[in-house]
């Protein structure tokens, strides 16, 4: 295939009370303009360990997106189409004959019955579960809580210790200026950022902001850059100690649900509107490896609904897709200037608009073998569009990302190049569709089948360039499987298909998944188990390195069995997460959710599991 060049706008976001420059690229006919923006605030937190959790009680609307379907009556259960024979041949149904990847720890996070130094938590759904793993720390984020867990080592004798938390997700941010500060939001996002030994928190604003006489509007093709400029005067200022309050009272059972859902104000479609505030982005690095130390933190304006994000690891940049909203087909890729936050300076965001293309994920780097210096990022998103009832496709579309600090006129969005896979059609019709049966329930659980899931896995091991994709799709038996591929880079860092495969054995639902690839080149993936007798849980299944392609030849090891099922609302997870622990560079840790016996909301479970031949 051709590759063709979507129409696009690049656009920047720079700490500096100068003006905005908009400059044509050289490549004019890719359509891409350049808009020079200023940071909204940065500046360095006082230690986390002294700040505020702040007040755990009912979440505020808006704040988080949920679509609690109490008290309505599911759909009908799904009814799958046939699975073309190309699908079919790369299904694997049976499970690996060898030992299962070794679990080496494993214990309760964030969820029903969690208790830690600032108390407990009220938990809703979807969790959006992440989790990043230092030397010392684990430290998770489910939707607007956040907790820091030890990790045995060379500073702890045990993993698991609760030493920070919950507190709202926000809380990284107390002290600093405006809407990071004053909002607590959903899908947080926590890296570990293995090159420098730092972490990184990423968290979206879902609500508008107050209206600014010098917001940028909307960026559609085409159209002019708009300037931005500081948005708090004196900022940044000196960073302010915060007191460590008691734990909060109980929430109110009486509270309200938040009303969103995924998408909800994020269109930009029907007739014009009065004029609104727009959403933010914000980031917070740290200034040591030490999570509970003090953080840079950072406020970036986005005219876009900012929803999902996926933060990736690389070189030149934190890159960070998002969707603009459920009833437009755009995405919204953005790219920090990671070495001068790393070191605390002011700091610029390039942005790029991605019309017509399904859910986004930006490579994120395993281990410490870098790519070629100046390589671009590259960006994954599966075929077809939920919107337009294409549920499917035999592709998936790759896209090279770079970026120039200096020069935002040379930074260059190109794609998509497509590759040629087995077909595939989305889990149960894609997201927010009623698809994984549970045991003695009619609700049924979301699968999320129409994306790429958290993470899009970048690994060098010596000469060899891999990325590492999942997501969750129709199989011949039924149920679910978990399709997985490893692409290799060729000479001119074109992603080519490797090997592929559908991992489905005995019918049941294998859902939501996430891989990573350790330093010997194994790959493993965690995701949900289940169907209608088996209530949902988390497991574990993987391969070595030199084994014959497309398969998952290790056994499959069980994280967590589920206990009880849940019934208030289709949402589960939304997505899960694993992290390569840089201690070993073999540990993969990874975490999902489960349901205990006769719970009312879902505990999620974080496991270690190493390969057979890679550390211990």
């Amino acid at each position: 295939m051709p590759r063709t060049v979507r129409r696009l706008i690049v656009f920047a976001a720079a700490v500096s009370t100068a003006g905005v420059v908009t400059i044509l690229t050289p490549h004019a006919e890719r359509g891409r303009v350049a808009d020079v923006r200023a940071a909204v605030a940065h500046d360095a937190s006082a230690p986390l360990v002294r700040s505020d959790p702040g007040t755990l009680g009912p979440w505020a609307p808006g704040t988080l997106r949920t679509l609690d379907q109490r008290g309505q009556p599911p759909p009908p259960p799904y009814a799958p189409p046939a699975v073309p024979d190309a699908a079919k041949a790369i299904e694997q149904t049976t499970m690996g004959a060898q030992a299962g990847p070794l679990l080496v720890a494993s214990f309760d996070g964030l969820g029903e019955g969690f208790t830690g130094p600032q108390g407990t938590a009220t938990t809703r759904n979807p969790s959006d579960n992440s989790l990043a793993v230092g030397p010392d720390h684990i430290v998770q984020t489910v939707n607007s809580r956040m907790a820091i867990f030890t990790k045995k080592g060379a500073k702890y004798d045990t993993t698991g210790h609760v030493l920070y938390g919950p507190v709202n997700t926000n809380n990284v941010f107390r002290g600093f200026t405006g809407v990071c500060d004053e909002r607590n939001n959903g899908d947080a996002v926590v890296r570990y950022d293995q090159l420098a030994d730092r972490w990184l928190v990423v968290m979206p604003i879902f609500s508008r902001g107050p209206v600014r006489p010098d917001q940028p509007p909307a960026p559609r093709g085409g159209q002019p850059a708009v300037r931005s400029v500081v948005g708090v005067a004196g900022q940044p200022g000196a960073s302010v100690p915060l007191f460590q309050p008691p734990p909060p009272p109980p929430p109110d059972p009486n509270a309200a649900p938040a009303p969103r859902g995924r998408g909800q104000g994020g269109g930009r479609r029907g007739a014009p509107q009065a004029p609104q505030g727009i959403y933010s982005m914000c980031y917070a690095v740290s200034t040591s490896p030490d999570p509970l130390g003090s953080y840079y933190r950072y406020e970036f304006l986005r005219p876009l609904f900012p929803d999902y994000p996926r933060p990736a690891i690389w070189p030149d940049g934190y890159y960070v897709p998002t969707s603009t909203g459920d009833d437009v087909i755009e995405k919204h890729v953005c790219v920090a200037d990671r070495n001068r936050m790393l070191r605390g300076e002011p700091a610029t965001e390039q942005c790029v608009i991605v019309d017509d293309v399904n859910f986004l994920n930006t490579s994120d780097l395993d281990g410490t073998a870098l790519p070629p210096p100046g390589a671009p990022n590259i960006l994954m998103a599966t075929g077809g569009t939920q919107l337009r009832e294409v549920m499917g496709d035999d592709g998936i579309y790759a896209w090279a990302f770079h970026v120039d600090w200096d020069d935002p006129s040379k930074t260059w969005l190109d794609g998509p190049t497509r590759i040629p896979v087995a077909p595939y059609h989305y889990l149960c019709n894609g997201q927010l569709t009623s698809c994984v049966p549970q045991p003695g329930t009619d609700r049924r659980l979301d699968a999320q089948g129409d994306k790429i899931m958290a993470r899009l896995v970048y690994r060098r091991v010596g000469d060899v360039e891999s990325l590492v994709a999942v997501h969750s799709v129709d199989t011949s038996a039924g149920g679910g499987g978990v399709r997985w591929y490893e692409f290799r880079l060729d000479g001119t860092r074109t992603p080519r298909l490797f090997q592929q495969g559908t991992y489905a054995p005995g019918g049941r639902y294998r859902w939501m998944a996430s891989p990573a690839m350790d330093k010997l080149g194994n790959i493993g993936i965690g995701y949900s188990y289940g169907g209608a007798d088996a209530p949902p849980g988390q497991r574990f299944a993987g391969r070595l390195a030199g084994d014959p392609p497309g398969r998952l030849t290790l056994g499959e090891t069980v994280l967590v069995e589920g206990e009880g099922v849940q019934t208030n609302t289709l949402r589960w997870e939304d997505y899960s997460q694993t992290a390569v622990d840089p201690s070993d560079d073999c540990t993969i840790w990874y975490v999902g959710d489960y349901y205990r016996k006769d719970a009312s909301s879902y505990t999620t479970k974080i496991g270690g599991f190493r390969m057979p031949g890679c550390g211990g």
